[in-house]
């Protein structure tokens, strides 16, 4: 069932909300337990719930395996004040996959899912994984940055993008929130990485607002409601939901460019969670794939879905 919102419709006031903060930056100390914790919620006879299962036990390693070493090096502030000039991201993506800590988290994730329950393909990545070196890891980190992940190599590729994702999140809570401000263009302020969902929130000073969030480091910016995320058009917009299902859970359409991204009603259930959600409501993307639309939203751990 679709609702479909006119020319008329201003995207640049709705929620009320004139002047919401621009960026708000993850907490890597809360992000991934409270993502384990979400994700477990789901897995609860869910259709997907071996799989949610064993994601939420990779969100707890992930939470386990901070702080990460060696510590990230931070773009220094002249590099910062450059980038919010020309309206560019503060850290350049290439450059996360070769630092010496995406390897060393790969190791910590990998003992601590050893005792964990899982599927057999995944058991059999983590024994590909763990035997892999910090160049070989560093080749997979970029596959991932690239959206280039072999296909046959899905689930040792999972673990690795869950390893840059906590190095990438512990670089951007770091960041001076002051020094980044939006792109042109519906990509994350801090590496430059495509959204994986968006949510409206209920957070103070943003009730309302649109929040979209990245796929690699979690960092939420925010992009007006009823606009296409991936051509930035106002036309043709549309929200797609599955009948009978949560009214919080929606895949906003564009029939000028055929893409879709879901929308996440956070200001009403402050539960969901923009990754956990996004594999949990994956019935939604079929159901708008059927209907001719491309997902244009980045989730590593939904790599071959």
């Amino acid at each position: 069932m679709s609702q479909v919102y006119g020319p008329a419709t201003s995207p640049v006031m709705s929620g009320g909300v004139s002047t919401p903060p621009p960026v708000r930056l993850p907490d890597p100390a809360s992000l991934f337990r409270r993502r384990a914790e979400r994700l477990r919620a789901l897995s609860a006879g869910h259709q997907l719930e071996p799989y949610l299962a064993f994601l939420a036990d990779l969100a707890a390693a992930q939470d386990r395996v901070k702080p990460v070493q060696p510590a990230p090096v931070l773009p220094a502030a002249d590099e910062l004040r450059r980038s919010r000039e020309f309206r560019m991201p503060a850290l350049d993506r290439s450059r996360l996959a070769r630092e010496p800590a995406v390897s060393d988290t790969v190791d910590g994730i990998v003992a601590r899912l050893e005792s964990a329950t899982m599927p057999e393909a995944a058991r059999a990545a983590l024994a590909v994984v763990s035997a892999t070196g910090p160049v070989e890891r560093a080749q997979m980190a970029q596959a991932v940055l690239d959206n280039a992940v072999p296909f046959e190599e899905v689930a040792e590729h999972v673990l690795v993008a869950a390893a840059l994702q906590v190095v990438a999140a512990c670089v951007a809570g770091a960041l001076p929130v002051g020094a980044l401000t939006t792109l042109e263009e519906c990509l994350c302020p801090v590496c430059g990485s495509a959204p994986v969902s968006s949510s409206v929130v209920g957070w103070h000073g943003a009730h309302g607002a649109r929040y979209c969030t990245c796929s690699l480091c979690s960092t939420s910016w925010n992009y007006v409601r009823v606009r296409c995320t991936a051509c930035g058009g106002t036309e043709g917009i549309a929200y797609q939901e599955i009948e009978g299902g949560p009214d919080t859970i929606k895949a906003e359409s564009c029939d000028t460019c055929r893409s879709y991204l879901k929308v996440f009603h956070e200001v009403k259930d402050p539960a969901l969670d923009p990754v956990a959600d996004d594999v949990g409501s994956l019935a939604l993307d079929l159901l708008v794939a059927e209907a001719g639309y491309r997902r244009s939203g980045v989730n590593p751990l939904l790599t071959g879905y």
